[in-house]
């Protein structure tokens, strides 16, 4: 079945019909190629999309605070809402599902920071210990901000890597002091953040501390928690009580829409994810249309192979060929072009994305909507197979009829 006599003639009879041979393995080639693009492009978007969410915990609910729109027992519409304390402490006790929670306190602006003869501005966040699970900040040096902290207003910061740079360049910053707005701080952590440059440049205090310092009494500006690993339902139910409670503590009409601004990151994420789904069916969709008809050529073009080596078969019967092994031969032509092309349009499409990769690479911050643009070889190798064998398949029926043609009708066929 695999002699090199048997290969010759199968590459004899691709040579004689070269523009055939090579219209149809770019037909097979060209499904594989787009199937690798196509699923290359929504895993690039994917990565963008889950790259720009990297630095907020996905399973977290923001509360901000808005202006109410609807008049309610007696107050008119157009009142800020303003948080304090006193609802941070509600929602920690009250809501059921909330694993870690924090409260900012804002500085407004980037507050002038100063370290022995040098100055530099950098944006101030006063919080709570959770804070940390928020953000997904990583300490890299001391330690986080902790209860102990807040209960006694201690005048202490975590400072980001870009923050440590600037200040100490390479000095270990742990132990000394920055003055933040005229005001000592004794630097206890140092801090890496996912979120990019922009994160690294913050200064992390604790709340109750600037709070007193700079005139916040009780006031917070925004509340923030993290649900553990409750569903998108869950979430929208946890939602739905810590905005009925606020409703509650501060007076405004629970339908009004303005008054208080949710972010749930568990649905949005849920619905991105449920985009994305759509996305790669749509695109194997595509994909598995293209391949299909790369392999209708394939049929199509074994068919008129055989059509004209009728007379050939004609022959070949009574010199003691067997319908076996006629039949091996015209698939093994079939898969040969198929596997053939197949594999050069899955390495052509590959190396595609490998060069689109690396040009988004060396352009790092100036595109995060489309991000490592990548496909699974291993479903990738899987589809090539598959079209290896449907394209086997498509040479069988002719092959078939091949093999049992009768001699004599062969042998008169035009």
């Amino acid at each position: 079945m695999f002699s090199l006599d048997r290969w010759q003639e199968i590459y004899e009879t691709m040579r004689r019909n070269k523009l055939r041979t090579f219209l149809t393995s770019l037909s097979v080639a060209w499904g594989i190629f787009m199937l690798v693009l196509l699923l290359g492009a929504g895993a690039g978007l994917q990565n963008g999309v889950e790259y720009r969410l990297r630095d907020d915990a996905v399973n977290s609910i923001w509360l901000r605070r808005g202006k109410t729109s609807i008049p309610y027992k007696g107050q008119q519409p157009g009142r800020r809402i303003q948080f304090h304390n006193e609802d941070f402490d509600a929602i920690r006790r009250s809501v059921d599902g909330v694993e870690h929670i924090t409260a900012r306190y804002y500085l407004w602006g980037e507050g002038l920071v100063s370290y022995k003869n040098k100055n530099a501005s950098f944006e101030i966040r006063a919080c709570h210990p959770d804070h940390k699970y928020l953000e997904k900040t990583i300490i890299t040096s001391g330690r986080f901000l902790h209860d102990l902290d807040l209960a006694e207003r201690r005048k202490v910061a975590v400072i980001g890597s870009a923050v440590r740079d600037v200040l100490f360049e390479q000095a270990d910053p742990i132990g000394e002091y920055i003055a933040i707005r005229n005001i000592q701080y004794l630097v206890v952590g140092v801090f890496e953040d996912v979120g990019g440059e922009g994160e690294l440049r913050k200064i992390y205090i604790p709340i109750t501390t600037a709070q007193m310092a700079y005139g916040g009494a009780n006031r917070v500006h925004q509340i923030m928690f993290t649900i553990g690993d409750a569903s998108a339902d869950e979430s929208r139910r946890i939602a739905d009580d810590a905005h009925q409670l606020l409703a509650s503590r501060l007076r405004f009409d629970p339908n009004d829409p303005r008054a208080l601004r949710i972010r749930n990151n568990v649905e949005q994420y849920e619905k991105v994810t449920q985009i994305f789904k759509w996305i790669r069916f749509f695109m194997w969709i595509v994909g598995a249309g293209t391949i299909v008809a790369g392999i209708v050529g394939v049929s199509n073009i074994m068919m008129i192979s055989v059509k004209e080596r009728t007379r050939e078969f004609g022959v070949r019967k009574p010199l003691g060929a067997t319908p076996g092994s006629i039949i091996a031969m015209v698939l093994q032509e079939a898969v040969l072009l198929t596997a053939t092309a197949g594999y050069c349009g899955m390495v052509v499409g590959v190396a595609m994305l490998e060069i689109v990769s690396s040009l988004i690479s060396s352009a790092a911050g100036k595109n995060e909507i489309f991000m490592n643009p990548s496909v699974d070889l291993g479903v990738i190798i899987t589809a090539t197979i598959l079209l290896v064998v449907f394209g086997a398949l498509a040479g069988f029926i002719p092959a078939w009829r091949a093999a049992y043609v009768n001699p004599v009708v062969a042998l008169r066929d035009e």
